[in-house]
């Protein structure tokens, strides 16, 4: 797995463990990362900001544990600033809040940085693009949900595209678009094409008996680079 994702332009795939069988959970880690996973996700819900509940802290610091693979944070949760801290010192690289969760996004965004971690910012799929713009610079990563956020397995939504090609208009080079919500071998080249840089795969992963061949598959569908940068 890669240490840091930052460090390359090439495209990234992160398995989120939401999809794995979590009676076994640094196994199907450890086949992510033999496999050729680039890095890791983690789904964080709390049955209010979405209508269902993943997991906290405790199941983040068994992962960190796991791998010493790059953890990508996605709260989908009240308050991300009450809980980000608990999440820092659980060992995740980045943290990515949703813009609908705060009232300041720009404070948001420096608050999480404080913790000494990368920070994301995403949004609803109901969300316009205009409410993240204000922040847009004081962040790492823009997070583009192509499902409703709450569930995996979800139908990926075309639509959303659009979203992606215009805010990697606005990005920076430092900065990484990323899509979450129905990716798999089918999905995966039109998010390319439409100039996503990570791509978080749940069910494309971790439903396989192969991890290997169903990542090699999900990479194969994106290969060449289309050199975005």
């Amino acid at each position: 797995m890669t240490a840091d994702p930052f460090n390359s332009a090439a495209p990234m795939l992160a398995p989120s463990i939401l999809s794995a069988d979590f009676s076994r959970l640094a196994a199907e880690i450890t086949d992510a990362d033999l496999g050729g996973a680039d890095f890791l996700h983690l789904d964080i819900m709390d049955g209010h900001f979405v209508p269902n509940i993943s997991f906290g802290p405790a199941i983040c610091a068994a992962t960190r544990r796991s791998t010493t693979a790059f953890l990508d944070t996605h709260l989908m949760i009240d308050e991300p600033l009450r809980y980000a801290p608990d999440f820092a010192k659980a060992g995740v690289d980045s943290i990515t809040f949703h813009v609908e969760a705060v009232k300041d996004p720009i404070a948001a965004a420096k608050t999480i940085r404080d913790l000494g971690v990368r920070v994301g910012i995403t949004l609803r799929p109901a969300t316009p693009v205009d409410a993240i713009l204000p922040a847009l610079e004081h962040v790492d990563v823009v997070l583009i949900m192509s499902v409703n956020p709450g569930f995996s397995g979800q139908k990926f939504m075309p639509d959303m595209l659009s979203k992606a090609v215009a805010v990697k208009k606005l990005l920076k080079p430092h900065q990484r678009l990323e899509i979450d919500g129905g990716i798999h071998s089918e999905t995966i080249k039109q998010a390319r094409d439409a100039g996503i840089d990570w791509f978080v795969v749940g069910s494309a992963v971790f439903d396989q008996k192969d991890r290997a061949a169903a990542i090699g598959a999900l990479r194969n569908a994106i290969s060449p680079p289309m050199g975005h940068r």
